[in-house]
């Protein structure tokens, strides 16, 4: 249904008047022409005047010019445009070529049937080029639809994507699962982390494991970015990892520094503060703890539970190692999000809000060109001379 987001813009249309007063102002001015036969006439005839409008074309170019300017400047829109066919949604890792897919679904053409990634992009073949939470698109989908527009849904029977609750629409949704799987977005690799490292003599032993571990971190013919000091030393900025090994109850100033917003790791023979709740984040292979963590602050303490010593942690000869430490000192923000689909059909319930009109605007500025080289052309024939 049409509609008018600034109505109060049509008092532009008083300027139609315009054009009217230009004509009229302007219209062929006719010059009597004196005969030699009429002079000796004793009642000179009076010429009936009567408005007239030339230039007729012209005049309706710069009016209908004047209303198109007036409602461009109100703003019209189109709401409900969405339409009553079926909505179809394809997940990325369903092979549209498989058949059945749309086929059993009212649709006359593709033009309604879109893959359910960002931007919803036309089907294709070669599938969409991002890909996206598919709970979230889900819902967005849900919100930019019209009430009345049927939605169906096409996805593998092992989604990527999800929340951790199923997603809750305001309409019913058509869910057909295929054969198939999503497939895996590569996760982004951890950033690199610049490591720190105090320790006192206790435990030299076992800096050769973190350096190797440092070294492995970077691309081949790079040093690591590695910084190694005595236990008394300055600590560094908060932007950088620390492993702090030494023995004892820990340092206020370093206590402080986590609070503020850094990440340290301190060894086995360092008193764990007792008054925070600790998490394992690493096990050996027979579910044994390794390293313990825990919030402070801002900021992030761990605590490796075995000195770093072959003969007690056999872990720092393992391949590994590396990467399960790069994964401590800098842990990853996602969460695993691969379901069965039959266990996340969307449920129905949420209110639905009017999705945002669609603008006219665009469409009307196309005509308002169109209109506007159809008035200088008359406008120039006018000027030449040339009757239209």
């Amino acid at each position: 249904m049409p509609g008018l987001l600034l109505p109060g813009a049509l008092a532009a249309l008083a300027a139609i008047l315009i054009p009217l007063v230009i004509h009229i102002a302007r219209r062929t001015e006719e010059r009597p022409i004196e005969f030699a036969a009429l002079r000796w006439l004793r009642q000179k005839p009076r010429p009936k005047s009567r408005l007239q409008f030339d230039e007729r074309l012209l005049l309706a170019a710069r009016m209908l010019l004047l209303i198109l300017l007036a409602l461009w400047l109100a703003a019209p829109v189109l709401f409900g445009a969405g339409g009553t066919a079926p909505y179809v949604a394809v997940a990325p890792g369903v092979d549209v070529s498989r058949a059945g897919v749309v086929s059993d679904t009212a649709v006359a053409d593709y033009s309604r049937t879109h893959w359910l990634a960002p931007g919803f992009p036309a089907l294709s073949d070669d599938g969409p080029v991002a890909v996206g939470p598919l709970t979230s698109l889900l819902r967005q989908l849900d919100a930019d639809l019209p009430a009345d527009t049927p939605l169906v849904v096409v996805v593998p029977e092992v989604m990527d994507g999800a929340d951790a609750e199923r997603p809750r629409l305001s309409r019913r949704v058509e869910w057909r699962i295929v054969a198939g799987a999503a497939p895996v977005e590569r996760a982004e690799p951890r950033p690199v982390p610049a490591l720190s490292i105090r320790n006192d003599a206790d435990h030299a032993g076992g800096l050769r494991y973190l350096r190797a571990a440092a070294l492995a971190w970077q691309p081949v013919g790079r040093d690591a970015d590695l910084e190694i000091d005595g236990i008394d030393a300055a600590l560094p900025p908060v932007t950088r990892r620390l492993i702090w090994l030494g023995t004892g109850t820990l340092p206020p100033a370093l206590l402080r520094w986590v609070e503020s917003g850094g990440t340290a790791l301190i060894g086995s023979k360092a008193l764990f503060p007792d008054d925070v709740d600790r998490v394992v984040v690493w096990r050996d292979g027979l579910d044994r703890p390794l390293v313990e963590a825990a919030r402070m602050g801002s900021g992030r303490l761990l605590h490796f539970t075995r000195r770093l010593a072959p003969a007690e942690m056999p872990e720092l000869l393992e391949a590994d190692f590396p990467v399960r430490l790069r994964a401590v000192l800098v842990p990853s923000t996602t969460r695993p999000t691969r379901v069965s689909a039959a266990d996340h059909a969307p449920t129905t319930g949420a209110r639905h809000f009017e999705p945002a009109p669609r603008d006219l605007r665009p469409w009307l500025a196309v005509l308002i060109g169109l209109v506007l080289l159809g008035e200088r052309w008359l406008a120039t024939r006018r000027n030449r001379g040339i009757s239209p």
